[in-house]
């Protein structure tokens, strides 16, 4: 077939979905109308390990429009079955009010079902429950360590020694906390043997899956509802605790049930970027060629599951290389379980390698992208394969470009304005993007209008409208007459959203549904003697704006519409997929950025302010330059709070997160994000999917840190290993 216009594909349009959000109709997971809901709210451990000895109910009970109170004395046992199509990690995932356990502070060891949430809530606080506490391990620095996932090529040690210059260096990254507007919801409905719920959730069909496990349900017996998600970052990639006990409640009580977690809970109810104790010994000759590395990581996951992510990608596959190795150990803590966060694994890695190589420029008195062009590899030097696309040296030399590079003061601490330290640094980032098998359905009424779905979710990047732009342009329709359905499990299931998979993957299989139906319609034409297409080459015709018409000649032609209705179709439809990269496939799909960034740091006060920021991605093909910017722009404020103000803070005596709440736990606001520009190399990757895309969501996020850092160095001369970094780290002696 003939390649179709792109009108809509690469258009800067309006999220299509906007002014449900503005107006306050859009429908969040706690704001469906559900008749008959009760409100149920969590008590939580207040010790960090041990046993429950004691549940008293009493005063609860007596509490007026208390219902039920549910704990692991009364609650119904539950299968639990394995489920192997979800997003848990290896181990014994939490059975929820199933024993007496106590494993992290915070677990929810009771819950309270009333017919207010104020008497839901106040129930809660009546509930007491005696513990038999011991002391917990909240220390990464001083928790037990599991066998290490290892990685080695060449001799690292042999490099090392034989290298000219060597850096030995010692990071320690805090843990961060997702903390999306909306709170974590989940609102329960029994029908007979059947279960609905309406969550917040970034995978609904795994959410489905988990259900289904955990209650011994056929998957069909489950549907999961997620229409909008008010920002997730990652802390929606699996099933947590409070949807199993919305929907333990809901059936104990016989009738819905909903439950909200409050801010604080949020903090020991969802999961968190892990910790990270990371030590890189690093050599290179004096021109600046890297000889060796050796990576030693050790990061956080709780006492019953064993959570990583992809930290070592990086230390392999971002620079050439002739020897690595890497040892990632997990420590196990009494802790709830860690889950990805934006820039999973590649973000924490960044900092390190992208800071102790801007530290190696120094060292070597060469500018630091010099250095990273001096490293460029030819290919993936950890399996052998070729890149789809790697343009990492343009987007240094574009920001380079845009940035004024060339002002960037050579010697630290040498540039002043007032009581203001300046200074200028940058880093490269990278992400392997993920891309999994999606499904997808189309049909195209005989009105000329269209109907996708898919059960996608869409937790801000503008799944909506991206995926209407490419249905709209498959179809050859308009945008408006284009409707894109997602969030329901009745839909054909889809991945995780999240991993910067789902353009590539949902998008795929939209375009796959919309080129079945908009062929069907050529033929038909092609093949009906009253058309004015009867009889012409299936090849020359295209559609545009709902009408199909020859290349080659664009009077001759019709619409769908006349089409549809003369040959007495009510819809044209199709069953889109994709399946993923081949099994063969040696080829590595990464997508790249350089991040620039300017700061002020007061000289007497070590207050650190982001001056200015840019990002320029390598992300294959982009699908919309409106929703690509904001991409970047919430990747680039996520970034700054890493950089200067995230930090989860533990009291190692109990297990308790101290600053569990947006008053203590600090994220950037309006006043601390500064000028930000982000640029995307015009092209695509036809390599990675048949859309082009590489994903943006993740790597929006990579290297935003150090470039902060390493600004933050060339400002003050003072180089700091420790995330965030903090005013006392630069005002020590």
């Amino acid at each position: 077939m003939s390649p179709q216009p792109q009108a809509a594909v690469g258009a800067p349009l309006s999220r299509v979905d906007g002014r449900l959000k503005v107006t306050g109709e859009a429908r969040y997971a706690a704001e469906h109308d559900v008749d008959g809901a009760a409100h149920a709210v969590l008590v939580d451990a207040s010790i960090g390990r041990g046993r429950i000895t004691a549940v008293d109910t009493r005063a609860a009970l007596a509490h007026p429009g208390v219902l039920r109170v549910l704990h692991h004395g009364n609650a119904p046992r539950l299968p639990y079955r394995a489920n192997s199509g979800s997003n848990n990690p290896p181990g014994r995932r939490l059975r929820v009010l199933q024993d007496d356990l106590v494993r992290f502070h915070g677990q929810p060891v009771a819950v309270v079902i009333a017919t207010t949430l104020e008497a839901a809530q106040h129930g809660a606080r009546l509930v007491k429950v005696r513990y038999d506490a011991e002391q917990p391990s909240t220390d990464l620095a001083e928790g037990e360590p599991g066998k290490p996932e290892t990685y080695a090529r060449g001799d690292a040690e042999a490099a090392l020694r034989d290298a000219a210059v060597r850096l030995d260096l010692s990071y320690r990254l805090a843990r961060n906390h997702h903390n999306p507007m909306e709170p974590h919801a989940t609102i329960a409905r029994w029908d007979g043997g059947s279960l609905t719920v309406w969550d917040k959730t970034q995978w609904v069909v795994g959410t489905q899956q988990e259900l289904a496990a955990v209650f011994g349900l056929a998957k069909d017996a489950v549907r999961v509802i997620s229409p909008f998600v008010g920002g997730g970052f990652g802390s929606g990639l699996r099933c947590w605790p409070h949807t199993v006990a919305a929907a333990l409640a809901a059936r104990v009580a016989e009738r819905p049930v909903k439950v909200v977690l409050s801010r604080r809970q949020m903090y020991a109810g969802t999961g968190f970027r892990p910790a990270y104790d990371y030590r890189l010994r690093l050599g290179s000759d004096r021109r600046g060629r890297l000889k060796g590395a050796i990576h030693a990581i050790d990061g956080e996951t709780s006492s019953y599951e064993t959570f990583t992510e992809g930290i070592m990608t990086a230390g392999q596959t971002l620079y050439s290389l002739a020897a690595v190795r890497q040892a990632y150990r997990t420590v196990s803590l009494d802790v709830n379980t860690p889950v990805w966060m934006r820039g999973p694994g590649f973000a924490s890695a960044s900092f390190v390698l992208e800071t102790a190589m801007d530290e190696l420029a120094d060292r070597l008195g060469l500018d630091p992208i010099e250095l990273r062009r001096r490293n460029e590899p030819d290919e993936d030097e950890s399996n052998g394969h070729r890149f789809s696309t790697r343009r990492l040296r343009e987007c240094c030399t574009v920001g380079a470009r845009e940035f004024g590079w060339e002002s960037r003061p050579l010697q630290p601490r040498s540039r002043r304005e007032g009581d203001w330290l300046i200074g200028m640094g940058m880093a490269a980032g990278v992400y392997d993007p993920g891309r999994m098998p999606a499904k997808a359905r189309a049909r195209l009424d005989a009105d000329g209008t269209a109907v996708v779905e898919a059960a996608s979710s869409d937790m801000g990047p503008g799944t909506y409208t991206a995926q209407t732009q490419v249905a709209a342009d498959a179809l050859g329709l308009t945008m408006r007459t284009v409707t894109f359905r997602l969030g329901d499990s009745l839909y054909p299931p889809t991945p995780a959203h999240g991993g910067s998979m789902t353009m590539a993957s949902v998008g795929s299989a939209v375009l796959d549904a919309c080129d079945q139906i908009r062929r069907q319609a050529i033929e038909l034409a092609v093949a009906d003697r009253e058309s004015p297409l009867h009889g012409a080459d299936a090849e020359d015709v295209v559609v545009r704006a709902g009408r199909l018409h020859l290349r080659s000649d664009s009077a001759r032609g019709e619409t769908y519409r006349s089409l549809l209705g003369r040959n007495d179709r009510a819809h044209l439809s199709a069953d889109g997929s994709y399946a993923g990269p081949p099994d063969s496939e040696r080829l590595t799909v990464h997508a790249y950025n350089a991040t620039f960034a300017e700061v002020a740091v007061d000289a007497t006060l070590g207050l650190v302010r982001v001056r200015r920021m840019l990002g320029v991605y390598d992300a294959g093909r982009i699908i919309s330059s409106k929703l690509a910017e904001s991409q970047a722009i919430g990747g680039m404020v996520g970034g700054i709070g890493t950089a200067l103000m995230e930090h989860t803070i533990t009291d190692h005596r109990d297990g308790r997160i101290v600053n569990a709440n947006l008053a203590d736990y600090l994220v950037p606001v309006n006043a601390d994000v500064p000028e930000v520009k982000a640029l995307y190399l015009e092209g695509n990757d036809p390599d990675a999917d048949p859309l082009g895309v590489k994903g943006l969501g993740e790597v929006v996020q990579v290297g935003v840190a150090p470039a902060i850092a390493n600004a933050v160095f060339n400002a003050t001369g003072r180089r700091v290993r420790e995330l965030p970094i903090t005013i006392e780290a630069l005002l020590q002696n």
